[in-house]
């Protein structure tokens, strides 16, 4: 896969870039914080979270300037997706690291110019799967042009007090069965940044799809179960996003 997107750290150190989309296995030189995987064996890899929100009437330069390739990650693997409806963010990047991140103070700073095309933005590395399994439940794993017009739906959790094992339990259990019409679905469990703890991407292959799934949602709803009662005994708030993906 050719380069991705150019993704920067700032909010650690107000300046440094991380070099974005790291391949698995290469890592700066320069190694002041690192972070493991550890939210469980099927959370092998480390991967970080970038979300953004363009600066007012920047959002197509904010666009084009994040699927900028970085030379320095020609291998670079992850995801950049656009917000349809929902939570405030434009955009948000998934970038595959490998087994641990490293950030580098000595990277060459952000522009003014760019940093001015974003009005504000958060990192947070996550754990997740490998990027096979990423990549076949993001529909990222053979043509990309063939899932092009997929449907996304992002959404961070934050548990409440003493109930992040049940929220995690609940996320990774399928109670919709027959009725799912989701094509992939990839929890990533936080280890260093924003206050959420969980980030969901379920994957629908068309609008079409993600319609007949959310009827089936409601009809259980109206019955007084399902996973909208589910999800309101263990969390203490929620965001959902629509999006699609504009890279690759």
């Amino acid at each position: 896969m050719q380069s991705f997107i150019r993704i920067f750290i700032l909010t650690l150190f107000g300046l440094a870039p991380l070099a974005a989309l790291h391949a698995q296995g290469t890592t700066p030189a320069a190694s002041p914080a690192q972070v493991a995987a550890t939210a469980g064996a099927d959370a092998t890899d480390v991967y970080h979270v970038f979300i953004a929100k363009a600066a007012l009437g920047k959002a197509k330069e904010a666009a084009d300037f994040l699927k900028e390739p970085d030379p320095n990650t020609p291998d670079a693997k992850g995801i950049l997706l656009r917000h349809q409806d929902g939570d405030e963010w434009d955009y948000i990047g998934i970038e595959y690291i490998g087994p641990k991140a490293t950030v580098d103070l000595k990277a060459v700073q952000m522009s003014p110019a760019k940093r001015a095309l974003l009005e504000w933005h958060t990192d947070t590395f996550v754990s997740g799967p490998s990027w096979t399994q990423f990549a076949k439940a993001m529909g990222l794993d053979g043509d990309a042009k063939a899932t092009a017009g997929s449907v996304y739906v992002v959404a961070d959790y934050r548990a409440a007090p003493g109930h992040r094992e049940e929220l995690k339990k609940m996320l990774t259990d399928n109670p919709a069965g027959a009725t799912d019409t989701s094509s992939g679905n990839v929890l990533l469990t936080h280890v260093e940044g924003a206050a959420w703890n969980f980030l969901g991407v379920v994957r629908y292959d068309s609008w079409e799809k993600f319609a007949e799934n959310e009827k089936a949602s409601v009809t259980q709803t109206n019955k007084g179960e399902g996973g909208w009662f589910d999800l309101r005994n263990h969390v203490a708030s929620h965001h959902d996003t629509l999006a699609d993906r504009i890279m690759p």
